[in-house]
């Protein structure tokens, strides 16, 4: 049987990282740690942000800061086990002037393994909220989601 992708892409506004379940992800039953899915999570926002050519972190500039989550919601709906190719999906749902949304899905194939909600920020180093710069902001716009479920 062909090996499931394991690239990430871009699908319409969707932005879907693959991860390959190995046995460090596991507990001793061979599931997916609870945990693990909020790291699954994160890097595939990064890596999203990779793909805009956005910076996680600004630690260098001259007012250094970087993205902070605010909330985050997490429903387990089935678990991953070892060996499973499971695909991360990032859909922006909303901007505001100092917060960014996201619905984050976790699929197995077709079936829906986690549901998520991250509400993000940009911080300064002090842990005070600062508004997304506008070159930020242009380069998530385009993703932005038309619609919210």
């Amino acid at each position: 049987m062909p090996e499931p992708s394991v690239s990430a892409r871009l699908e319409g506004k969707t932005f879907i990282w693959p991860v390959r379940i190995y046995y460090e992800d596991t507990d001793l039953s061979g599931i997916v740690y609870h945990a693990n899915y909020l790291r699954y999570m994160e890097r595939a926002r990064t890596e999203f942000f990779r793909v805009l050519d956005i910076k996680a972190s600004y630690l260098e500039d001259a007012d250094p800061a970087a993205w902070a989550l605010r909330k985050v919601e997490v429903e387990y709906l089935h678990p991953a086990k070892m060996d499973d190719v499971i695909e991360v999906r990032t859909t922006v749902v909303a901007l505001s002037g100092a917060r960014m949304a996201a619905d984050q899905t976790i699929w197995r194939g077709d079936e829906q393994l986690i549901r998520g909600k991250v509400e993000a920020c940009i911080i300064s180093l002090s842990g005070r909220p600062k508004r997304i710069p506008p070159e930020i902001r242009d380069k998530i716009l385009p993703f932005l989601s038309e619609t919210v479920a």
